[in-house]
């Protein structure tokens, strides 16, 4: 059977860490005994911690990376990169604020074979319209950068061939803010067998987002820096 990495980033989300914990644990039954849910918790300033850790003893396949960094991108990056370390077949990510449904798990697993990425489709959000505006110019501006065209960029429901995830991941900085922007534009530059599947997205469950829309237009427009120097890589 395939060795599966649900990998999820995680950041004061005591209201809702355990709940998501318990909701994507079973989505590993399917898959081989050595697989595991990876949750990297690292700088939270609530329970989150303590609440993973006390559910370790029920939860024997949970992970914790607590030495990745505060910020959501260099956490994924870790993520990623701890899934190609311990020789994960698969590396699913989603996020740990309740907004992904772990029933839609099941449909791209059994896709898993036919492609080297299976990504989230959020065509109705329950983020609000701001949000999905700003993933809308990110793939404007990933199609007038890099020439790929596609409907959802960021979207944190993702099933990849970490021998793929790995071809890509070590091109960007560790510290890299939009690393799975650029994975989906790695993915659909090198034409990469990939797939785009519909998928629910529902408002955050509890707590506050730790990134709003202004830090989000901050780091977008360091993201137009970065665009350029990426490519100039990506022609080598």
């Amino acid at each position: 059977m395939d060795v599966l990495y649900v990998v999820m980033p995680a950041y004061n989300e005591e209201s809702n860490i355990e709940n998501v914990a318990r909701a994507w644990y079973p989505v590993l039954e399917n898959a081989d005994e050595a697989s595991r849910l990876v949750i990297a918790d690292s700088g939270s300033s609530d329970r989150t911690h303590e609440i993973l850790e006390n559910l370790k003893s029920e939860l024997p396949k949970l992970e914790i990376l607590s030495d990745t960094g505060k910020q959501h991108g260099p956490k994924v990056i870790a993520l990623y990169d701890y899934a190609i370390e311990k020789n994960a077949d698969f590396v699913f990510q989603t996020d740990s604020d309740g907004q992904t449904n772990p029933d839609e798990f099941s449909g791209f697993w059994e896709l898993r074979n036919q492609y080297a990425g299976i990504f989230g489709n959020r065509t109705a959000r329950g983020d609000g319209k701001s949000r999905a505006f700003v993933e809308r110019v990110v793939c404007l501006l990933l199609k007038l950068y890099f020439g790929v065209k596609v409907p959802d960029a960021n979207a944190p429901f993702r099933l990849m061939r970490t021998d793929v995830v790995k071809k890509y991941l070590y091109k960007l900085p560790e510290d890299y803010n939009l690393p799975n922007i650029m994975m989906t534009t790695y993915f659909a530059y090198f034409h990469e067998k990939m797939k785009f599947q519909e998928i629910s997205f529902k408002p955050r469950q509890g707590g506050v987002n730790s990134i709003d829309l202004g830090k989000i237009i901050k780091i977008g427009w360091k993201a137009l820096g970065d665009f350029r120097d990426l490519k100039r890589d990506m022609k080598k």
